[in-house]
């Protein structure tokens, strides 16, 4: 089992300036938080060659197949409230709105009562657990490093609470990647509201149009069309049903496919 690194302690950040919109390219003063991280700033100088400068990934479906565990843990919880598990695949469905909402979902109605007790096992559980077969899906780490070639700034924004992205993402080996890693938590608001990519176009000076996001849920197309930014979405993910229901404007079957995607071709 491959341990991932604890997430007892909150991860330094970076505070950003808002978004200016489209094209904006009024400089980010920083300073040193708590909550968020933020790694370096591209270069004033966008990257030759591509439509899109900075691209922005979902986690869970997009860069890791998490599938296993997460269910897991959900089947944990239900184990230990002695109540009915489910077959992993119908798990998968209630991925992509954060933890508090899998676990709502996999309850149903009839138990909401025990909610707040549910989601805390399920944290617990799930959070010694984050990497027992967690893995990026294949041809992720070789699509990661032929954007970096390219000069292209690298950015996640998940659901999922921040330092548990972040713990998966290093004990990956993948955290160093990216500009920064915006988690379900780092923010008032989450996916599908718009702060997310609007603190991060911020913090890259990144006009909107070379801006995309890239995922594998209706959510991150909503998400994507609230911001104004282009959206690509992927067909290995958790929920593909679903985001072929939501009508991305782009989609693709593996992860090389994307390089084309970020190029205009």
């Amino acid at each position: 089992m491959r341990r991932a690194p604890s997430t007892s302690q909150e991860p330094r950040s970076t505070t950003w300036a808002p978004c200016t919109g489209a094209g904006s390219s009024s400089r980010i003063r920083r300073r040193r938080t708590r909550a968020g991280a933020a790694r370096r700033l591209p270069s004033d100088t966008a990257p030759a060659g591509v439509v899109y400068e900075h691209v922005v990934f979902d986690l869970d479906g997009t860069l890791i197949d998490s599938r296993a565990d997460l269910a897991g843990a959900v089947n944990h919880v239900l184990g230990t409230l002695a109540l009915p598990q489910q077959p992993p695949e119908t798990l998968y469905g209630y991925v992509g709105e954060g933890a508090r909402m899998l676990v709502q979902r996999a309850l149903g109605p009839a138990r909401a009562d025990q909610l707040d007790e549910a989601v805390a096992l399920f944290m617990a559980h799930y959070g010694a657990h984050l990497l027992d077969a967690t893995r990026p899906y294949p041809g992720i780490v070789e699509v990661l490093t032929a954007l970096e070639a390219r000069a292209v700034a690298l950015s996640v924004l998940s659901n999922k609470p921040e330092a548990m992205s972040r713990s998966i993402l290093e004990g990956l080996g993948l955290a160093h990647r990216f500009v920064a890693i915006i988690g379900g938590n780092s923010l008032p608001s989450r996916k599908p509201d718009p702060a997310g990519l609007e603190r991060l176009c911020a913090l890259t000076r990144t006009p909107r149009e070379r801006m995309l996001l890239v995922g594998d849920s209706a959510i991150d197309v909503r998400t994507a069309r609230a911001a104004e930014v282009a959206f690509c979405g992927v067909a290995w993910g958790l929920t593909p049903e679903g985001l072929a229901a939501a009508e991305p404007e782009r989609m693709i079957e593996h992860p090389a496919e994307l390089i084309a995607v970020v190029e205009g071709e």
